[in-house]
């Protein structure tokens, strides 16, 4: 199955439509994975806080894809930022995932009350220097953290990765990323579920003979964004991926965007401190 491609700002092709890992356990998460790159994946999103990258990394090996067809990103957990325990941090999420490399490392949240993201970053970029990884970005960073991010560092990160779907769509942050040359990969792209029992998505499934997953997923891709769905279901799993036989009018995304309610459903970044001890 083909997928769209999203270039980095430093040409590095990113598949849009990538598959979330989070909350999947580890015992099961090689078998979802292989599921999902059966389905036409191409992009797997883990973490070292999801306690699942050695599953990451065996699917892969197992599913017998040339290495360089598979896209991985991981991420730095608040407890090892810093510039010398990131380094190393970087280092075990390889061992883990059994891999050379790793395609984008991203710093997982700013964790302002630590205040390392500036030494995080400097490690990042010492990483992607050395040729060690394709890309490095961020997660969950706000306008005040990515300015630290450019005025500090040498790098600009290649991706933001934050919560964004309809009913919450952080409007000024992803345009501050779109001006700053940051692609906008969104997490919980279906708003963890809640957004797809609105009227106004259920009768656009109707309309199109798809599902309200779909829409809503379709409405990201036109958007610019890079979408990372998570699901367990073998169906859904096929069905989050199938998004090429329809497109939204102009008219039915600007009806999806008008859902904007400031639905956040995870953690704050300006508060969020946990180490997200494994």
């Amino acid at each position: 199955m083909s997928q769209p491609y999203v270039t980095l700002n430093n040409g590095v092709r990113i598949p849009q439509i990538g598959f979330g890992v989070f909350q999947v356990p580890p015992e099961t998460t090689q078998s979802v994975v292989e599921r999902a790159l059966e389905a036409g994946y191409r992009h797997i999103d883990t973490a070292a806080a999801y306690n699942n990258e050695a599953g990451v990394g065996a699917a892969v090996r197992a599913s017998g894809l040339p290495r360089d067809q598979v896209f991985i990103t991981t991420k730095l957990r608040n407890g090892e930022q810093g510039y010398d325990s990131a380094l190393k941090a970087y280092d075990d999420s390889l061992a883990r995932l059994g891999l050379d490399y790793a395609d984008l490392y991203l710093i997982h949240w700013p964790n302002p009350a630590a205040d390392k993201l500036v030494d995080s970053w400097r490690a990042l970029e010492r990483i992607y220097h050395e040729g060690r990884v394709r890309a490095i970005g961020v997660s969950n960073f706000l306008p005040e953290h990515l300015d630290r991010v450019l005025a500090e560092g040498t790098v600009v990160p290649a991706v933001n990765q934050i919560e964004l779907h309809p009913t919450y769509q952080q409007r000024e942050l992803a345009s501050y990323c779109q001006r700053s040359s940051i692609a906008v990969e969104a997490y919980s792209p279906l708003g963890r579920g809640q957004d797809l029992d609105n009227p106004v998505v259920s009768a656009l499934a109707d309309k199109h003979g798809v599902s309200p997953a779909q829409v809503v997923l379709r409405w990201h891709l036109q958007r610019g964004h890079i979408v990372i769905p998570k699901s367990i279901s073998p169906d859904r799993i096929r069905s989050n991926i199938d998004l090429a036989g329809f497109n939204l009018t102009p008219e039915e995304m600007a009806s999806i965007t008008a859902l904007e309610s400031g639905n956040r459903t995870g953690n704050d970044p300006r508060t969020f401190s946990l180490s997200q001890i494994r």
